[in-house]
């Protein structure tokens, strides 16, 4: 596969505005602005800014506006079908020339238990009766595998530039394929161990996924999930020691959605962000109505793990299932098992304009959401940082004025 030298190779896109292109000055400028062109480098961007792939949520038109704003787009293509990841993937090429991520998971395949499914289906019955449903109907299966050989197939095809996975790596013979369809490979790490195991094993790049961050967790060396989920690290703790731990760039994620909190990563020792949350109420997202209005609300700052949506911990804004049915249940059903008992009450509940039981995927920064679409974030959420680099390197305060506190030592 060609290698692009740079994105500005490929110059202005038919939808790019006068107002919106950068010039190749500005662009240069850019380049040499951020203080580790690494990752930035590796993947052949402009700004080292990921969109998360965020999976029902994201959709091939937001990857598509963050890719002409320089970042990297990324679409989740866990819960398809490997012809409809293959539409998707296909789809987003179409809207951009520039480098995409394809998102796949590599979790445990479900193993029915009915003595565990017939216990979740009796702690949901008092739900169930309230909501006028009949518990003794079966629920319809909710499932899907992770990455496999037809899913290879779809990456050798379409070739996007990136495949990240989560949960881990898939096996040897899979990851040796798609590196040889000449993808760069990135994969998330909750913890030092995870991070050195995705170094060992061919990741070109490493998600620090700190407790902060919205959606499931990363985690897949722990053999018990409960105490593991207990002492996760924040993204503060967690970045500089996968840093220390890694030769490969690393990616901050988690509670990050504004300049303030990218130029940490990077002090952190980061050589790029991903970012999520932060894209949520982007007009490109596709955020159901209720789902926006809860982002918008008081009550985005009060996010909490819990397992009870799908059977793996993930975060999510507080709402009824979170609190009273979790947060984290024992003896679950495997992931993603419990989605589909689950996802009768939800649609019930949204009927009636609530979202009490509704997985509201979010991170801890989801109060500082910009409403705005998708292109114009990404390029503000850059220019912001690199005026804050710039203030860093000429010791000047927020306020304008000298301040000892910001150059970096």
């Amino acid at each position: 596969m060609p290698v692009r030298t740079s994105p500005a190779d490929d110059g202005p896109q038919p939808d790019e505005g006068p107002s919106i292109a950068a010039s190749n000055h500005q662009r240069h400028h850019a380049r040499a602005a951020w203080p580790d062109r690494r990752l930035a480098d590796l993947l052949q961007i402009e700004h080292p800014l990921v969109l998360a792939p965020m999976a029902g949520l994201g959709t091939v038109e937001l990857a598509a506006a963050v890719c002409q704003a320089g970042g990297l787009g990324s679409i989740g293509c866990a819960a398809m079908r490997p012809e409809f990841a293959t539409q998707a993937i296909e789809r987003l090429r179409s809207l951009t020339k520039l480098p995409i991520n394809a998102n796949f998971f590599c979790h445990v395949p479900a193993r029915l238990d009915p003595q565990r499914e017939q216990a979740w289906l009796e702690r949901l019955e008092p739900y169930y009766r309230e909501f006028g449903l009949d518990p003794s109907l079966p629920a319809p299966r909710t499932d899907f595998p992770p990455f496999d050989d037809d899913m290879c197939r779809v990456v050798e095809a379409v070739r996007p530039e990136i495949v990240s996975f989560h949960f881990g790596l898939p096996e040897p013979s899979l990851l040796t394929r798609v590196k040889a369809a000449g993808c760069r490979v990135m994969s998330s790490a909750t913890g030092v161990e995870e991070a050195g195991w995705l170094e060992e094993r061919g990741a070109d790049a490493i998600i620090a996924q700190g407790a902060e961050a919205g959606g499931h967790r990363g985690m897949f060396l722990a053999a018990d999930m409960d105490a593991e989920t207990a002492r996760q690290s924040g993204t503060l703790a967690l970045v500089p020691q996968i840093v220390d731990a890694v030769d490969v760039p690393v990616i901050a994620a988690g509670g990050i959605a504004d300049a303030r909190a990218i130029s940490a990563a990077f002090a952190l020792g980061a050589s790029g962000v991903q970012m999520g949350t932060a894209y949520l109420l982007c007009p490109e997202a596709a955020t159901p109505p209720l789902y926006r209005q809860a982002l918008r609300g008081p009550d985005a700052a009060v996010t909490v793990l819990t397992s009870v949506f799908t059977g793996w911990p993930a975060r999510v804004l507080a709402n009824r299932a979170a609190s009273e049915v979790g947060p984290i249940l024992d003896a679950m059903p495997d992931f993603p098992l419990p989605m589909a008992a689950l996802a009768l009450l939800r649609a019930k509940a949204e009927e009636r304009g609530s979202i009490d039981f509704t997985p509201l995927w979010a991170g801890q920064a989801a109060a500082l959401c910009r409403e705005m679409p998708a292109e114009i974030l990404t390029r503000a959420l850059a220019d912001e940082t690199l005026k804050r680099f710039r203030q860093f390197a000429e010791g000047v305060g927020r306020d304008g004025l000298p301040a000892d506190n910001c150059r970096p030592a």
